[in-house]
């Protein structure tokens, strides 16, 4: 019984060893010789991996994950310090058994999509290909950089807020500062562990695609039959006229032959830090090669094979300041998140093709399988909690109640990628938001928390306003006008403090804002402004939004509104003086003649008012005609009857005289008027805000 147990001991623990190595994965790629030194992860699921090391040896194998020798191919790149002896690099190609297909399907190759994948078994899945590159001798210092797919490094922050900064403080008391740290988490699922290498981290994503140069490509050919040689259609003659011959062109002037290029030159500042140095990685294999025995016991003792150069006078990357203990506040409370002790540990910011690149100063080592988390960044920014009004569907109580947010502007070197935010202030934690891309510069408003001390009532109208002259051109007159809307955010403070709110009020397209409040930010981008309001402790603020949209409408030179456009024209001192001058010529003529035809409508009305009475006082009379008794009453109609005529014929005589005075006048004016000409109006005056 005793034998048996341990029998099934042993064979229990061969089988868990056995599975503990069909679970080992092994590295996605392997040299033996070249060690891993440097990691540049970006955000698009790629990263960048550089090995070094002296090779005493014509040959150097990579084993390489059969699933990523396409992009390992694609983008190889090696460096060799005397210059390159590299002469090939061979691999295996795949071929696919004629039985995997089925008949008559179509070649991979033609159909539109992807080839779907086929199913050769779970053992392939893990399989390593050799790749061999030959070289040029026996000793080289080789620096071999290539890309490879690896999980996307992912940023954290973390905010806090100081006294000077706080939601309820006295606006204006002092700088609102808030100190910044920036966090990066990076994954290590390569195969292999990081030890001793140098890490970076690119806010950005280049082009990276996957390659299949390991698999053969054979495109369709044309099918060419053979028939015979039956003419089966006349050709037709074709006919060239006769020319005289063209002398014949004078033979090409013999160049010199080129210079030999220096081998390996264009690689040097893309993956070999030392390949900057003067006279270092171009400088032959003669006299001046480095002792390869003396390289390999610096490598192996940890210290470069080469000491470091001075910098190339090629101009300066940027670093971006790290943060100064002596700039945190003496009042931090000392629950909140610490800046580091030693400032040199913060990675370094430099901008690189547009890119922000952050390289951490110290090396770093990632066991296979594992995260760590390295920080870039910890600096005094400008930065403040307030609250902001932005209704948001997925929070229905955001209609009436604003946010609590966290403000901040980026001023770091590079750019912040998209990334969750945690907020503390005097040692508590407040809440945590998510901050979006946010490039050198800009300032980012991230909510927090929902407000229920303030709440916010909103109501519009809209109303047209304004004339302005537009355009002046064969006697026909055009004005703008601003199709005004107004929104009223009314703000209502419940709490014991003074808030500053800023309102996330949606943009009405083709509009301008017309005298916003200082301070106010005009998002054309998002659609948005952010409109500041001070809301008093226990009190309400009305915030209007003025929003204007011009249009142009032709009137007639005789309406109120030509009036307010010409007189807001003559009493602007942008005018011009030529078009000013014929406008006021123009305008003493419509002085006298918009009175004329006033007093001539009345008159026209007075005597359309006095027909129609007479009308009705004949009527009365042809009535009464043959009634005795109404002889008082009848002298009194006739009597009426007479004043109305008399009053009629003498408004037909004024009205005679004054169309001949308006007809006068009209003519004068409509001369006048046609001479002037404006095409392009003055700009709409802003309000100040």
């Amino acid at each position: 019984m005793r034998r048996y147990d341990v029998a099934s001991a042993g064979s229990g623990l061969l089988l868990a060893l056995s599975l503990l190595a069909g679970c080992a994965r092994g590295p996605d790629v392997d040299a033996s010789g070249l060690a891993l030194r440097r990691v540049v992860i970006y955000r698009n699921g790629v990263a960048y991996f550089e090995r070094r090391g002296l090779i005493d040896a014509d040959q150097v194998t990579f084993r390489v994950r059969k699933e990523k020798v396409g992009d390992f191919l694609a983008t190889l790149a090696v460096i060799e310090a005397g210059g390159s002896s590299v002469r090939s690099a061979s691999f295996p190609v795949e071929l696919v058994d004629e039985d995997d297909e089925a008949p008559g399907a179509p070649r991979p190759e033609m159909t539109q999509g992807p080839e779907p994948p086929r199913d050769r078994g779970a053992k392939k899945k893990d399989e390593l290909e050799d790749v061999k590159l030959t070289l040029d001798g026996r000793e080289h210092d080789l620096v071999v950089g290539y890309v490879a797919e690896t999980p996307v490094w992912r940023p954290s922050y973390r905010l806090v807020i100081g006294a000077a900064g706080r939601a309820g403080g006295e606006p204006g008391a002092r700088a609102k500062q808030a100190h910044l740290q920036a966090w990066g988490i990076v994954q290590n699922l390569s195969g292999e562990d990081w030890k001793g290498v140098k890490l970076s981290l690119v806010a950005g994503a280049p082009l990276a695609f996957q390659a299949t140069l390991d698999q053969a490509a054979i495109p369709p050919r044309p099918i060419v039959s053979d028939q015979g040689e039956v003419i089966v259609s006349v050709p037709t003659s074709e006919t060239t006229l006769a020319a005289e011959a063209a002398p014949p062109p004078p033979p090409a002037p013999q160049s010199e032959p080129a210079a030999p290029a220096d081998e390996g030159e264009g690689y040097a500042y893309a993956f070999n830090e030392d390949a900057d140095r003067p006279g270092g990685s171009h400088s032959g294999r003669g006299a001046g090669a480095l002792d390869l025995e003396a390289k390999r016991r610096r490598l192996k003792a940890g210290v470069p094979a080469r000491a470091p150069a001075p910098a190339p006078a090629a101009p300066a990357v940027k670093r971006a300041e790290s943060l100064k203990p002596s700039a945190m506040p003496a009042e931090a409370a000392p629950m909140n998140p610490s800046p580091p002790r030693n400032v040199s540990a913060l990675a370094a910011v430099a901008m690189e093709a547009g890119t922000t690149r952050y390289d951490i100063p110290f090396p770093v080592d990632i066991p296979d399988r594992s995260a760590t988390m390295v920080l870039l960044l910890a600096k005094q920014v400008p930065g403040e909690s307030i609250f902001l009004f932005a209704p948001d569907g997925g929070v229905p109580a955001s209609s009436s109640h604003p946010f609590r947010v966290a403000r901040f502007t980026n001023d770091t070197k590079g750019l912040l990628e998209r990334g969750p935010i945690a907020v503390f202030e005097d040692g508590a934690f407040l809440g945590q938001g998510m901050v979006e891309p946010l490039p050198p510069g800009a300032t980012t408003t991230v909510p927090f928390a929902l407000e229920r001390s303030l709440a916010v009532d909103t109501t519009r109208e809209e109303n047209a306003e304004g004339a302005r002259l537009a355009k002046i051109e064969g006697g026909a007159l055009e004005i703008e006008r601003d199709w005004v809307t107004h929104t009223k955010y009314a703000v209502r403070n419940g709490g014991d403090l003074p808030a500053r709110t800023l309102v996330k009020h949606p943009r009405l397209h083709g509009t301008r804002l017309h005298g916003p409040p200082k301070g106010t930010e005009d998002n054309l981008g998002t659609g948005s402004a952010l409109v500041p309001i001070d809301v008093p402790r226990r009190g309400t603020a009305v915030l209007d939004v003025d929003e204007r949209r011009t249009f142009r409408q032709q009137i007639d030179w005789l309406s109120q509104l030509a009036d307010d456009a010409v007189k807001a024209y003559l009493n602007d001192p942008r005018a011009d003086a030529a078009v000013a001058r014929q406008l006021g010529q123009a305008w003493d003529v419509r002085g006298k003649l918009r009175p004329a035809l006033d007093e001539l409508d009345k008159l026209i009305a007075e005597r359309q008012h006095l027909e129609q009475q007479s009308h009705e006082l004949r009527q009365n009379l042809r009535a009464i005609e043959k009634n005795r008794t109404a002889d008082a009453l009848r002298r009194d109609l006739t009597e009426r009857l007479a004043k109305a005529s008399a009053r009629l014929d003498e408004i037909t005589k004024r009205v005679i005289v004054f169309e001949m005075q308006i007809n006068e006048q009209q003519i004068r004016f409509r001369d006048l008027t046609r001479e002037i000409k404006l095409l392009a109006p003055l700009s709409p005056v802003r309000a100040a805000p």
